[in-house]
């Protein structure tokens, strides 16, 4: 099985897309490695074994098919030392895919360091409960999974494997523009927008802005929205030059989403996906368009030969026989997220099997008319009057009207993300947890916080207050230098306090 790919099969594997496997490796290399970063730093204080959902309380009440993961191993229980340890590993492999290490080597090592980083966040998703119940956590999963099969620098592209990033990506896309369609009239007539850039989770430094801009182009962001989303994917299934039509498309308006919010990953992914998807044929036309010389477009993403430079490498059967078993899998498993896709009750974000290898995705099927926060305040006072509780400020989720909003992603504040669901009516039992961990001033948890107003000392109580944000108008903005006017329309949560502690007023 050593040998190499015989004529019969030399459609197999393409030089045709040295660029696009490049990008894909190493765009997913620096994914992984930041959302391992962002466990080094906010897991333990959300799930670890004194965190705010506890893993091992989880594992004890679940089963391995429920969600299969390192931490459910016999003989290697969750320890915040051993999440330290995967966590540590996947930055340091994620980094090492990043700058081309394993792609240096046969076709086999790049699919190892890939397959251990998707087995690292698998058990990471798997256990995270609802501070991972994110669409991008599922797409950073599959994506990696796909892109452990491209091989190495020593092999030619295997077609089959581009063929599965763009089912991905056609996925990922018409799945978004699905869920839009069927759920919300807002998106069927084209109002979207006017709330939007307002009522998201975590606006960026330019949400503001986007709010503002004329209502006839808001208007034109949704039709594009639908244009992008639901015409252009079927160019994916196309032969080229039309998958790379669409992609370079997708980018454009992937790039627009980086720019008016913070979505953590997801659209950094899918550019990544978009990008991959683009055969070198129309890099050599874009770098004669920009005046780089022949060859700057390979060379600039990573010294990816042309075809009229190098020849083909050959394709070791072990090679072929492994990557076309996987593509016969993941065909299998697409039939019910195609069915899915067809569905008048369509998922979104949804996995259909624990390894999560092919999955339903989709975004903002509803949108929120309103912006309503919940706020967390903290009192010292033994008797605290209303001018005695001070505001616990988060890193990201609005809170003080002068401040704007920050750029966060491509990094994901999970907690600032929870916060936003909490007006809507969703469960959170993780947020009596949160607010105990503030009377007991964890510092694991502060942490996580952009400022603590007591310095680390634990107040004598917390409540959570509900206010209705909107943003400013430019009049409003020039004349207070504010972002936000904030209304207090009631208490969410009355006083809390340890169970030794005597209440305090309101």
């Amino acid at each position: 099985m050593a040998g190499t790919l015989p004529d019969w099969l030399g459609w197999w594997s393409s030089a045709d897309y040295d660029v696009a496997r490049t990008i894909l490796q190493r765009g997913f290399g620096v994914l992984y490695a930041l959302a391992f970063w962002g466990a080094l730093r906010q897991f333990r204080p959300l799930l670890g074994e004194h965190g705010i959902a506890p893993v091992p309380r989880f594992v004890a009440r679940t089963h391995w098919r429920d969600g299969p993961s390192l931490f459910r191993l016999r003989g290697l229980r969750y320890s915040d030392r051993l999440l330290m340890t995967v966590a540590w590993c996947g930055v340091l492999l994620g980094a090492s895919v990043a700058v081309g290490l394993p792609q240096a080597g046969p076709w086999w090592v790049p699919a190892l360091v890939f397959l251990v980083l998707w087995w690292l966040y698998l058990s990471l998703v798997n256990v995270g409960q609802t501070f991972y119940a994110f669409g991008w956590e599922t797409l950073l999963c599959e994506a990696g999974f796909l892109v452990a099969f491209l091989g190495s620098d020593a092999v030619g592209v295997p077609l089959l494997m581009i063929f599965a990033v763009r089912w991905l990506l056609f996925r990922l896309e018409l799945g978004a523009g699905l869920i839009k369609w069927r759920g919300d009239t807002a998106w069927r007539d084209l109002t979207a927008l006017d709330y939007h850039h307002e009522t998201q989770p975590l606006p960026g430094p330019f949400s503001w802005h986007a709010h503002h801009l004329p209502r006839w182009w808001h208007r034109f962001e949704v039709a594009g929205t639908h244009v992008t989303q639901l015409l252009l994917p079927w160019l994916l299934l196309l032969p080229q030059p039309f998958p790379s039509v669409a992609a370079l498309a997708f980018v454009l308006t992937q790039g627009w989403l980086v720019i008016t919010g913070n979505f953590a990953w997801l659209n950094w992914a899918t550019i990544v996906l978009a990008l991959g998807v683009v055969d070198d044929g129309t890099w050599a036309w874009l770098a004669g368009l920009l005046g780089v010389p022949d060859g700057g477009a390979a060379t600039s993403a990573g010294n990816a030969a042309t075809p009229a430079v190098l020849p083909e490498p050959a394709a070791p059967l072990t090679f072929v026989v492994v990557v076309s078993a996987v593509a016969l899998l993941l065909l299998v498993l697409s039939v019910r997220p195609a069915l899915n896709l067809a569905s008048h009750h369509q998922r979104m974000n949804a996995s259909f099997e624990p390894f999560r290898l092919v999955n339903a995705y989709g975004a903002f099927g509803s949108i929120t008319r309103r912006r309503d926060e919940i706020t967390v305040e903290g009192t010292l006072a033994e008797e605290p009057g209303p001018d005695d509780w001070v505001e616990y400020v988060f890193r990201g989720k609005p809170g003080p009207v002068d401040r704007r909003p920050p750029q966060v992603a491509p990094y994901h504040l999970r907690l600032d993300w929870l916060m936003w669901f909490l007006p809507l009516g969703h469960s959170a039992r993780w947020f009596t947890v949160f607010l105990r961990r503030l009377l007991e001033a964890d510092p694991a948890v502060l942490r996580l916080l952009g400022h603590d107003p007591f310095d680390g000392r634990p107040p004598r109580a917390v409540r959570a207050v509900l206010h209705h944000y909107r943003y400013t108008t430019p009049e409003e903005r020039r004349r207070t230098g504010d972002w936000w006017v904030r209304e207090r329309l009631q208490l969410a949560v009355d006083p809390v306090v340890l169970p030794d502690e005597r209440p305090g007023g309101r």
